[in-house]
């Protein structure tokens, strides 16, 4: 089984930072696609981030118009684990932060969609005072 698990979320004030990580545990590959989606109650989750790689390669990070300069999708390949690091944040930033794999290529057009990944993590909350 994979495992994924958030952490790093908190109540910050607008205009600061916070680093959310997604740990990867139990069976692995080489090739991955893995984004980070986010959700508030009543709405649809929706993507935030999502990069791609294989072995120590990575092909691609991708964002969501709305995060663009301020967000930044990383991986450390030692760690097995995924970072969003969020600057400037924003009250509209406020949400559950889910953490999303997908254990092959995707492109980005795909990479974008939640049905894409076949494992989430928990959640982890984030939320921004104005």
């Amino acid at each position: 089984q994979v495992q994924l698990v958030e952490s790093g979320g908190g109540l910050v004030q607008a205009g600061e930072s916070l680093r959310l990580s997604c740990a990867t545990s139990g069976r692995t590959f080489n090739t991955y696609a893995m984004a980070w989606f986010r959700q508030n109650p009543g709405k649809e989750r929706e993507f935030v981030a999502a990069i791609r790689w294989s072995g120590r390669i990575t092909y691609y990070t991708y964002y969501t118009n709305s995060v663009k300069g301020r967000f930044t999708i990383s991986r450390d390949y030692a760690k097995n684990t995924m970072y969003l690091q969020m600057n400037n944040l924003k009250p509209e930033d406020t949400a559950v932060y889910y953490c999303a794999a997908k254990y092959a290529a995707l492109i980005e057009r795909v990479a974008v969609l939640r049905a894409s990944y076949d494992y989430w993590g928990q959640g982890t909350q984030v939320t921004v005072s104005s």
